[in-house]
């Protein structure tokens, strides 16, 4: 039987970054798979927006579950799920999501150091036991789960790089399988995160590091490239553009060129779980 958990973990390769697909739907997760995605995530902002709310602890852990569900059951490839804080402060919360994102069939699941709904870092010491816990709810599952801890507090505004690396070292030790800092200040940054650590590190394309290449990460030893809710707005940026001037002054004009719906349609099928 196939261990779509070890086949993910098989993508992880330091200076070979895969992409991670971060899709918000079955049908953006079946075209992301049409196009050559390896793997696919969810993201908690894209999924917030496809539900009219903010993100940051606003979706519950049912609901976030039953859509990650739908991306499993939607294509043939890994699917990790971006499910926050661990839907919860205490470790033992950490560890019951575990459980729960395997039993839907995820192949792995990030967990970050944001007590949600606020972002402020939870302490060091208890950002760790969250970590370790959730690790040793993964190692004793009956199939392998990648479990990437995240230190978010950069990107939050509530940490700098060297506390960043200090949890990344320690979530490393903790049992984590993969590390994420999403937005250090820049590629040199990004560049010191991964040298000083021996797990596989993610790297986010959005905002600055939009502008940087596959090749660019692969050169300072990234294993994996994840886009957040970037694609999403994308979307929406392209509904704001041509919806604008439709709803404002009757001008339909953004809705050409756009593409078929056979193009689409056959993108969907191609992406589709099959066998």
């Amino acid at each position: 039987m196939r261990d779509i958990g070890s086949d993910f973990r098989a993508l992880h390769r330091k200076g070979n970054p895969f992409v991670l697909a971060n899709a918000w739907d079955i049908g953006s997760a079946r075209v992301l798979a049409a196009l050559g995605a390896e793997a696919i995530a969810t993201s908690s902002a894209a999924h917030a927006f496809t539900l009219g709310l903010p993100d940051g602890g606003y979706v519950s852990r049912d609901i976030a579950l039953a859509h990650a569900q739908d991306l499993v059951a939607a294509t043939n490839l890994p699917v990790s799920g971006d499910f926050e804080n661990g839907f919860g402060h205490s470790p033992d919360d950490c560890a019951e999501t575990v459980r729960l994102a395997a039993e839907v069939g995820l192949a792995g699941i990030s967990i970050e150091d944001a007590a949600l709904p606020d972002d402020r870092a939870y302490d060091f010491d208890h950002a760790v036991e969250r970590i370790r816990a959730a690790a040793s709810a993964a190692r004793a599952l009956p199939r392998d789960f990648v479990l990437v801890a995240r230190a978010d507090g950069i990107l939050n505004g509530h940490y700098d790089t060297d506390e960043a690396l200090r949890r990344l070292l320690a979530f490393q030790d903790a049992g984590a399988d993969c590390l994420y800092a999403p937005l250090p200040p820049d590629m040199a940054a990004l560049a010191r995160l991964c040298a000083a650590v021996k797990l596989p590190l993610n790297a986010l394309a959005a905002g600055p590091f939009a502008a940087h290449s596959r090749e660019d990460f692969a050169a300072i030893g990234i294993a994996r490239i994840s886009v957040g809710a970037a694609l999403a707005r994308v979307t929406h940026h392209a509904l704001i553009e041509a919806a604008t001037p439709m709803l404002a002054a009757g001008d339909f004009s953004r809705l050409h060129p756009s593409v078929g719906g056979a193009t689409v349609e056959a993108l969907l099928q191609k992406g589709a779980k099959n066998g």
